[in-house]
């Protein structure tokens, strides 16, 4: 049976509407009172909650940026790229300038995505966010640290959406990582264990105890271990000690500001 051309729009219409209230429930609401951190599965404690609110309501504050952290069960049908760059639309995270940006972690999934808005994708290009996830959240996640993921991750984008750090500079602080790990580990071989065995040779001959190491020999073990230090720290070793960043509470975060998000970011899993 054929209905008349008349009603047609008014059963159309009926299952768009349908169609976006159902769509609207998989997204909460946004948070009230505003918050930029949400834990919807109390993965955090009150404290951690705090001190994270704290941390990027001060950075709000000082630079207009807007970070925001969900935690939830899961995204349902949704990828969790999908899903952040709806959520993070839906909220407006960020301001006119489009600058905000959304971690998202699905704890159930076992899955975690930074989605950037589209006034951040040049200082927070695609490529360090998934090293920001690669190296300083799932790690951390695995160890079921995930305070210490999100202080990191966080401290990490405050640089360089600062220009603290250049995206090339990071990028080429990893990409030569690998060559001054082997640069450490062939002098360890070929100088510090032969600078070993002759000072242990030396004590035994001299009856002394030997079999020991040095304060010296300690340090260089300790900077190998470190992945040697470098210029952004252990960023590039995947252990990220970034402590604290620089920005004290406000006295309360008040809104989202209508940012929009064009697609950039990237995650992975843990």
């Amino acid at each position: 049976m054929k209905y008349p051309l008349a009603k047609q729009p008014v059963f159309l219409l009926f299952f768009v509407l349908l169609f976006g209230q159902a769509a609207a429930q998989d997204f909460p609401p946004v948070p009230n009172p505003p918050r930029l951190v949400t834990d919807f599965t109390g993965t955090l404690s009150a404290d951690e909650v705090t001190r994270l609110e704290q941390k990027l309501v001060g950075y709000n504050d000082s630079t207009s940026t807007q970070i925001a952290i969900v935690l939830m069960r899961s995204t349902g049908d949704y990828e969790i790229a999908d899903y952040a760059q709806r959520l993070g639309e839906n909220w407006g995270i960020g301001s006119s300038k489009d600058n905000g940006i959304l971690i998202l972690a699905a704890m159930s999934d076992r899955r975690v995505f930074i989605a950037t808005g589209r006034g951040m994708e040049g200082s927070v290009p695609d490529a360090l966010a998934k090293r920001i996830v690669t190296n300083l959240i799932t790690p951390n996640f695995k160890m079921e640290q995930y305070y210490v993921g999100l202080d990191q991750a966080t401290d990490m984008i405050f640089k360089l959406a600062s220009g603290e750090y250049k995206a090339e500079e990071v990028e080429s602080e990893g990409n030569h990582g690998g060559a001054i790990f082997l640069l450490f580990l062939f002098i360890f071989i070929f100088v510090i264990l032969p600078l070993i065995k002759n000072r242990n040779d030396n004590d035994n001959h001299m009856g002394g105890r030997g079999g020991g190491i040095d304060l010296w020999t300690t340090i260089m073990l300790a900077n190998l271990l470190k992945g040697g230090g470098g210029k952004y720290g252990d960023f590039s070793s995947g252990r990220g000690s970034f402590g604290g960043g620089g920005f004290g509470g406000g006295g309360g975060f008040g809104g989202f500001g209508g940012g929009s998000f064009g697609g950039g970011g990237a995650g992975g899993s843990w």
